[in-house]
């Protein structure tokens, strides 16, 4: 997170467009098998010009300000191929997306587009969880022999085994806002009560076992 301003407002369009749902008292099941009480969608982004513009606008912002102007900005599929097109068209960089593994068909492709050995990379990300497919990208786009400067990301629950990820691939992570701000923001606009905010907390201590209890 690299501006707290603007970090509180992304947060706040997110609640208001309902990208993200807050409902600890009727958790929602993740593919993970984890419950949760947040649910996170930011390609509702795109349905809203307003939200959108400011988003695009931002992430530019955090690539530039964070790491320069790259030579590439590259998206991972799916949730960061769009954010990723719009950040690319806002700087006047060229763009490639990384599917999570290579197809099973045609050229068996992982990145689509032009990557070229040696090129600066920026990766765009909608959301963070613990980061494993998002460093995925990361890898796959070093494994071109592009140097991979770091990530921005919209979104990211903060946890720790993520920035242990992160750290440990050596790429730096930016996000344009995260779940602290954004449980500050639901409580302060009564998305949330006293209670719900201290479920969100245990869950943020230990997600895998959290049960909403």
């Amino acid at each position: 997170m690299y501006d707290r301003d603007s970090a509180l407002k992304v947060a706040e369009f997110l609640l208001q467009i309902k990208a993200i749902i807050l409902r600890p008292n009727e958790p929602f099941n993740w593919a993970s098998g984890w419950k949760s009480p947040i649910y996170c969608d930011n390609r509702k982004i795109l349905s809203y010009p307003r939200v959108r513009t400011y988003v695009r606008q931002e992430l530019a912002k955090g690539v530039q300000d964070n790491f320069g102007k790259p030579d590439l900005i590259a998206g991972v599929a799916t949730g960061g191929i769009a954010h990723g097109v719009l950040v690319a068209q806002d700087l006047g960089t060229p763009f490639a997306y990384v599917r999570p593994k290579p197809k099973g068909h045609g050229l068996s492709n992982q990145i689509e587009g032009v990557v070229e050995s040696g090129q600066s990379v920026i990766v765009i990300e909608d959301l963070i969880s613990t980061g494993n497919s998002s460093l995925n990208a990361v890898e796959a786009l070093r494994e071109t022999g592009c140097t991979v400067k770091g990530m921005v990301a919209i979104f990211s629950y903060g946890f720790d085994q993520a920035n242990e990820n992160f750290k440990a691939k050596k790429c730096p992570l930016v996000t344009l806002t995260n779940y602290d701000v954004l449980v500050e923001v639901a409580l302060e606009r009564n998305h949330i009560t006293e209670k719900d905010l201290r479920l969100l907390q245990t869950w943020r201590e230990d997600p895998a076992s959290w049960t909403g209890n």
